[in-house]
């Protein structure tokens, strides 16, 4: 995609709705882009923006247009007909699909380098250890079995383990993304933590180091209360209200 500064009537317009950048030389735009969808904005880093055209029907039938409205952005780079509605602290080091609404949250970051919960040891069968997995966004059910009962094999434990962690270390990155056509609404803070397309996510409390690897065929919803910490969230997958999942591999439509 091509991107351009703003020009400096659209600079003079940015300020005049409450908007102010550390740079303005690093807030690009793309061609067709409309300066009157983006106010109380405050841009660091370098914040790329697309087209804001359509609009948004939320729950109620009330229609709310795609832009830019009360948020604090930090490298963030957002897709065509993205919605951002009143981020109380701010969203950094992210990309951001097109069609995305993300209203009422708290915080959306990535922190240094994350391999979004790829390469996570989690213990089974035995709690006090000795048969850890590293859970990673492509284990099935046969791997797992493997890696769990074959530990009289070590050389094919540590060969697997050692593919599973290259794999997870070319995951490894300081930028998170969220896909398309992803709600995120009423959410508390999402750190470090990777979200496939379509993706609907309601007063979620935290997400901390994951992958939710939702799709436009098998989108995964998360209800109000649910914390995530060291997890991959397969599609299909839906988690109810107050759950709590940690250090665990949820496996498709669950």
């Amino acid at each position: 995609m091509e991107y351009r500064q703003l020009t400096d009537i659209e600079q003079q317009q940015q300020r005049q709705q409450g908007c102010y950048a550390q740079d303005w030389s690093k807030v690009l735009v793309r061609e067709g882009f409309s300066a009157d969808r983006v106010r109380e904005v405050r841009f660091s880093g370098t914040v790329k923006m697309g087209r804001f055209e359509g609009a948004f029907e939320l729950p109620g039938g009330i229609t709310v247009d795609a832009g830019i409205y009360h948020a604090m952005l930090h490298n963030v780079e957002l897709g065509d007909d993205v919605r951002l509605y009143n981020i109380n602290n701010y969203i950094a080091n992210y990309r951001i699909g097109r069609g995305t609404c993300i209203e009422n949250i708290n915080a959306i970051l990535v922190d240094g380098e994350t391999t979004f919960g790829n390469g996570v040891r989690v213990a089974v069968m035995n709690e006090g250890g000795g048969r850890e997995i590293p859970i990673f966004d492509h284990l099935t059910a046969s791997l797992a079995y493997v890696m769990t009962l074959y530990r009289h094999r070590p050389t094919l434990i540590s060969t697997l383990e050692r593919m599973i962690d290259e794999y997870a270390d070319r995951q490894r990155s300081t930028m998170g993304e969220i896909g398309e056509n992803v709600r995120i609404l009423n959410c508390g803070t999402i750190k470090n933590t990777r979200i496939g397309d379509c993706a609907v996510l309601s007063g979620v409390s935290r997400l901390k180091n994951g992958t939710v690897q939702s799709n436009a065929a098998a989108p995964v919803k998360l209800g109000s209360g649910v914390k995530c910490t060291d997890f991959i969230i397969c599609s299909g997958v839906s988690i109810g209200d107050s759950t709590l999942v940690d250090r665990c591999f949820v496996g498709q439509g669950c």
